[in-house]
């Protein structure tokens, strides 16, 4: 399941295992904390927790689901696998401690985003066939309000589209500091509407980019994102030069498949060869009718301008001539 579906899970049973993985690190702690609260309700007071790391041994883990508390509570055991890769011998105990869940007991095992190759892995298969799995998957951009507008809804609150745009702008990709500002404007603000100039008085921009997000929003289209990410990736320390090779990649991607489809090749094919995933696929027809084979090799012409640029060869600011190859490519100018 989707963590946000854990907490109606919860309100109507208490599985005996857990399992939650992903790469969105509020939502896994938000899951994580909301089992071991429903763990606490159902009266299960005593809480070990494992973490594997060096030197771990991993027959604590079958000690524990055997032991039996002093007092008859009933217990929560964690079980911490930071780098997602248990290794052998734990494969093995993680397998056996799910074909023999300990009675009264609720285990709670908590795992980094992991790959097709480990979620097909036996151990997490065994996991997942004698409990439940919660992926805390990332909130993407387009996802963001309609997450926010639950959590306002939940303490009262609404926000009309254009407050919830503007927010959403100031803290994409950090859903810690998201939170912070919904609890905090759910303590200044009373129950009803909180409009766009109530939250401009307010809220600081917090957001965080991952420059493999700059992709996306170049097929996309939506230059006033593009430079705010860009601005935010260099305000954070990244390397221009990162920032160049995932521009490039896209650019090329686009530049082949605008070739192949010339020729007549199946896009399901283009989109394999070029390793054009989810969401993107659905951006290609649309920034192939903006930019056309001749500004995409432009675009990599200038690509290698900024990479000579970069290596100090050349006047200019590289980060300038980032922004000018963006907007080139999304049929913009400055």
């Amino acid at each position: 399941m989707r963590s946000e579906q854990l907490t109606r899970q919860l309100a109507s049973r208490l599985a005996p295992l857990y399992t939650i993985h992903g790469d969105e690190a509020f939502l896994a702690q938000e899951a994580a904390q909301a089992v071991r609260d429903a763990a606490r309700t159902a009266g299960h007071s005593e809480r070990e927790v494992l973490t594997v790391e060096a030197g771990f041994s991993w027959s604590r883990l079958a000690l524990l689901g055997n032991s039996f508390s002093l007092f008859a509570d009933k217990k929560l055991i964690e079980l911490r696998i930071p780098t997602g890769k248990p290794g052998v011998e734990g494969a093995k105990a993680i397998e056996a401690y799910c074909k023999d869940l300990p009675p009264d007991t609720v285990t709670l095992v908590q795992l980094p985003k992991l790959d097709r190759a480990g979620q097909n892995a036996k151990w997490f298969q065994a996991l997942a066939t004698h409990g439940d799995i919660v992926e805390a998957k990332a909130i993407d951009r387009s996802a963001l309000p309609g997450w926010m507008r639950e959590r306002f809804g939940a303490q009262g609150q609404s926000l009309a589209l254009d407050a919830l745009d503007f927010l959403a702008d100031r803290v994409e990709g950090n859903l810690f500091a998201a939170h912070q500002e919904i609890l905090k404007l759910g303590l200044l603000y009373p129950q009803g509407e909180i409009t766009l100039a109530m939250l401009t008085q307010t809220v600081t921009d917090v957001a965080r980019y991952d420059v493999f997000q700059l992709g996306e929003t170049l097929l996309g289209g939506d230059a006033a994102r593009f430079c705010r990410m860009l601005d935010g990736l260099k305000a954070e320390g990244e390397a221009p030069h990162l920032i160049l090779w995932a521009m490039g990649e896209e650019i090329r991607a686009l530049y082949r498949i605008g070739q192949g489809r010339a020729r007549g090749t199946p896009m399901p094919q283009l989109f394999k060869e070029n390793r054009i995933w989810g969401n993107k696929q659905r951006l290609i027809d649309d920034a192939l009718a903006r930019v056309g084979g001749h500004r995409l090799r432009d675009g990599l012409a200038q690509a290698a301008r900024i990479d000579r640029l970069i290596k100090g060869i050349g006047d200019g600011d590289a980060w300038d001539e980032l922004q000018r190859l963006g907007l080139a490519i999304m049929g913009r100018t400055r």
